[in-house]
Parts: C-alpha cells; sequence; structure tokens
C-alpha cells in the first residue's frame, strides 16, 4: 500500500506517443494515484515530506511507477543504460536532486541505486500475462517502436484466438485513427454498443448475414475501446462499467436472438427452448466457475493456472469463438447448425472448466496456495517453450537494436 507523497515531473520528451508527451502520459499515471499529489512548485511540499522525481523524456512502465510509489527510502532508479531517471528523496533536498537529474549531474553517494531488477515486477494479474518492465528513452528516433510497445502492452496475453491473431494490426490502424480525430474510448465503446443492438435485431429476425457484419464489427471496436483507452491512458467509471457490462451481457442474448431467428427461416429448430436453456446454463455456469475460481481459489484468472488453462482460453465458448461457429453454419447455409454447436460447445467449455475447478480445489486442499504458472517463467530464457511464444513477448530491449532504445 503506498503512502502519501508528493510528485514531482523534470522537463519533458522531445515527441508525443499516442498524442502525450512524456510530461501528460506522467500526470496520467500519477493522477490514478490517490495518494500522490502533483507539485506545481517546489514550495508546495514539507521538508519532511517523501517526493518522486520523475524524467519526462523517458517512458516509465505503469509497475514501474507503481512500484517507485510503494517505496520507503530515499533512493536513484537506474536505467538500463544505467541513466538516472527517478529519484526518490525528501522535500528539502528536492531542489538539489530536481538540478542533478535535470543536468545529469552527479548524485550524492549515499543514495542507493537501483535498476529494474531490484524492483521485483512480476505477473500482470489484470492483462493476464508477464512481460519484463521497462524504461526507455523518448526520441524521435524511437517513436514509432515505443508507439508500437505501447499498444502490444495494452493487448492481454492469454485470451481468444481472434483477438489475439486477427485483430491486432487492424485494431492498431483504428486506434491510430481515432487518436488522430480526437475520438475517446466511450465514443468506441458507445459504436459498438449500437451494434451489438443492431446485430441482436438483425438475429432475431433471421437476417444473419447482416447480424454477423454488425456483431464482428462490434467485437472489433470491443477491442479497439480498450486498447485506446490503455495507450491514452483515458478511462471512466462509466465506460468501464459499459464495456465490462456490455461484454458479460450481450453474448447469450445474441445466441437467443440467433435461435429465435431461425423461426423466420426454412429449418427452424426442433427443440428450440431446451437449446436456449442449455445454453444458458452453459453460459452461466461456465462464469461462475471462472468467479468461484478466483474468489476462493487463487488470486489469479484461471486461465492463468496452468498453460492447458492458457490454451484453452484460445477457444473456450466465450463471445468470438462462438462467432466463428455461428459464421461457419451461416457460410454452409445451415444457420441451425452454428446455433447447435454453440449450444454445445458452452457444456463442454464449461464441463472441462468444472473439471480443472475441481482440481484447483484439491490442489489447494492438499498443496496450499496455488500459483500461475506465468510466475516461474522467463520470457527471454524460456522462449522455446510453446506456451511462453503463445502468451508472452520478448522485452522491448530485446526486439529493437540498442542503438535505438538506449542513451
Amino acid at each position: 500500500m503506498q503512502t502519501a507523497l508528493f510528485a514531482d515531473i523534470v522537463g519533458d520528451s522531445e515527441v508525443s506517443l499516442w498524442g502525450l508527451s512524456g510530461r501528460m502520459r506522467l500526470q496520467r499515471m500519477l493522477t490514478a494515484f490517490k495518494t500522490v499529489s502533483l507539485l506545481d512548485s517546489l514550495s508546495e511540499r514539507p521538508d519532511d515530506a517523501n517526493v518522486l522525481l520523475l524524467r519526462a523524456d523517458y517512458l516509465f512502465d505503469a509497475r514501474v511507477i507503481e512500484a517507485l510509489l510503494g517505496w520507503h527510502e530515499n533512493m536513484v532508479l537506474l536505467s538500463p543504460a544505467h541513466t538516472p531517471v527517478a529519484i526518490m528523496t525528501t522535500g528539502k533536498h528536492v531542489k538539489a536532486m530536481r538540478e542533478a537529474l535535470e543536468d545529469d549531474l552527479p548524485l550524492p553517494g549515499h543514495l542507493k541505486r537501483y535498476t529494474l531488477e531490484g524492483l521485483q515486477i512480476g505477473v500482470q494479474q489484470n492483462l493476464k500475462k508477464k512481460d519484463s518492465p521497462y524504461i526507455l528513452p523518448i526520441d524521435c528516433s524511437n517513436r514509432n517502436a515505443l508507439e508500437s510497445e505501447l499498444f502490444a502492452a495494452s493487448y492481454k496475453g492469454v485470451t481468444d484466438l481472434v483477438t489475439k491473431w486477427l485483430w491486432p494490426t487492424p485494431a492498431f490502424w483504428v486506434t491510430q485513427l481515432c487518436v488522430r480525430l480526437g475520438l475517446k474510448p466511450n465514443h468506441v465503446t458507445l459504436l459498438s454498443l449500437l451494434l451489438a443492438l443492431w446485430a441482436g435485431v438483425a438475429f432475431w429476425y433471421g437476417h444473419f448475414a447482416i447480424g454477423l457484419m454488425m456483431g464482428w464489427g462490434m467485437t472489433f471496436l470491443d477491442t479497439v475501446d480498450g486498447k485506446l483507452a490503455r495507450v491514452t491512458l483515458t478511462s471512466s467509471k462509466i465506460g468501464d462499467v459499459l464495456d465490462h457490462g456490455l461484454d458479460i451481457i450481450h453474448p447469450p442474448l445474441w445466441y437467443l436472438a440467433w435461435g429465435i431467428g431461425l423461426g423466420a427461416t426454412a429449418t427452424p429448430l426442433p427443440n428450440l427452448e431446451l437449446l436456449v436453456w442449455l445454453m444458458f446454463i452453459g453460459y452461466i455456469g461456465g462464469r461462475l466457475c471462472e468467479g468461484a475460481f478466483q474468489l476462493w481459489l487463487a488470486p489469479f484468472d484461471i486461465f492463468i493456472w496452468r498453460k492447458l488453462d492458457s490454451f484453452h482460453r484460445l477457444i473456450t465458448a466465450r463471445r468470438n469463438p462462438n462467432l466463428i461457429l455461428l459464421t461457419a453454419g451461416w457460410a454452409i447455409g445451415q444457420p441451425e447448425t452454428g446455433f447447435v454447436l454453440v449450444v454445445g460447445w458452452h457444456l463442454l467449455s464449461t464441463a472441462f472448466l468444472l473439471c480443472r475447478l475441481s482440481v484447483a480445489w484439491y490442489q489447494r486442499s492438499q498443496h496450499g496456495m496455488l500459483h500461475s504458472w506465468m510466475e516461474s517463467i522467463d520470457p527471454v530464457r524460456d522462449r522455446q517453450q510453446l506456451a511462453v511464444k503463445v502468451f508472452t513477448r520478448i522485452p522491448l530491449a530485446q526486439q529493437y537494436d540498442k542503438s535505438t532504445i538506449s542513451n
């Protein structure tokens, strides 16, 4: 838990990333922490207050900022090129430390030096992945590389196959367009909400082709709004509620509408009511299994417990894999087959999750705390492992030539 402290941003970057200068990006990152007060002038801070100084011409991983805010002693953080980029000090020393950081002056010898390795940053639970943290200089030569890194870092490591392999490139282009046009994540979310409603109506009346186009458009925008929010550090409570609420509510309603829409075609399904009930049982059961795991068994998502679970997430009965089944059924002229496949896949996926939940319960009772497979791997050292290749990325410093990303 962070203690109350002040933060001061030193300098600025020569270029912007995703429409934000280095100073603006740090300001948005820091204002997310309620215990942090940004300094407008050096006279504002008490002499005995903790003050975190940050260079705005460097791109900081959000996890690095969080780790620094939890630090309880005076220290200096060094970049991979051993350049001082952040200092934790007390108020009476701020002026001298600020000048040293801004003008690259020698720092007092008593200040402890730390690198990224000393911060002990691990798995990103919210994004279901393990990426190495970074601190990198922002300049004209590496602007494109850094923007690409910020976008890639905004992606979940463990997700469905469509989001993981089909959407990234077009989503990158559309996110860039949104930044240029000044669109906010909530604008994109509202459009995706409209497409979700229109797709449901189209399915209800048996217009499956139109519904599928709108449905796939909605799933694409559902990717874009989250990426836009993360790369621009723009989010709101109403946006989060709308986005996550929509993700949970609309998929089973789409399947219900598809089933009813079959009545408007030449091949209505017998026992439709039973199939609809089975679909809801499968959908709700799967969500309950996921929630039970994280509520009672582990502090992380079930899909990052074991490698098997991560691979299962690629194809489990969520919206995008199910849309593939519905699209395939429509493409072969058998939309009823697509619906039956969705129902069956829901039941199979939920049965698998129940088995995994039972195994996890047993493991927890016999051996204590559960651990994610990502905790013990290194994205570079263990690159030869298939799961590591699929679900982790090589650190940015390893992807580009050192002359491009270091001073």
